[in-house]
């Protein structure tokens, strides 16, 4: 094992097997994708620490145990395509492409999601396809999605996303204020919407029409 094999299995074991990730799908692919990649080499040594760091852009790569706990809310049974909202470094989108069969990764700054798409391309992820849109309006062309995963936080569900979200189907969204939102998972099924509260968070905002303005 090298430095960071070790780092990665640290982290599982006291991160997130020591709370409350239990999803065996969930901690293998937290156990296989190199964080460190994803973020400025001058921070690898910080890469597998409990927090959120900075990947340029005003934007921030999420802390391991949000990843993880996203993730498992979802309840991913492998065959599935998932809708991400905020590419960002790209990490979350490689832990959804470990588990499920397409990944659909929406991103509103350019930069960002070059990238992520180069480095993703560079491990060898092949199941991810990337656009540059206003993420608030989702990715219409491959709806419906059996599951949609949002990455910053929204003053409530963009209208977008619902509609695109398949019946049934989930997603994990961070919905509140500016500083401080609610992990909900939303349930449509049978045409009714159901919300589940899993945690409070803090996420970058989700900007766009049906976001907050930028």
């Amino acid at each position: 094992m090298n430095e960071y094999t070790n780092l990665r299995e640290q982290m599982v074991a006291t991160q997130l097997e020591g709370r409350d990730i239990a999803n065996h799908k969930v901690l293998q692919a937290m156990r296989t994708v190199p964080r460190h990649r994803f973020v400025d080499r001058s921070l690898w040594s910080q890469a597998y620490d409990d927090r959120p760091l900075p990947i340029g852009q005003g934007q921030t790569i999420s802390q391991p145990y949000m990843v993880a706990l996203m993730t498992q809310c979802l309840q991913l049974s492998g065959d599935e395509r998932v809708l991400e909202i905020g590419t960002g470094s790209g990490y979350q989108a490689a832990i959804l492409a470990e588990i499920v069969r397409e990944v659909f990764t929406v991103e509103r700054i350019p930069e960002l999601s070059q990238q992520a798409s180069t480095l993703l391309e560079d491990l060898d992820y092949r199941n991810i396809r990337f656009e540059v849109a206003d993420g608030t309006l989702g990715w219409e062309k491959f709806s419906p999605y059996g599951r949609i995963l949002v990455t910053a936080g929204a003053p409530d569900i963009p209208t977008s996303l619902l509609q695109q979200l398949n019946d049934p189907g989930k997603m994990a969204i961070p919905m509140g204020g500016a500083y401080y939102q609610d992990l909900m998972v939303i349930k449509k099924e049978g045409k009714k919407v159901k919300k589940r509260h899993v945690c409070g968070c803090t996420f970058v905002h989700l900007v766009g029409e049906q976001g907050w303005k930028q």
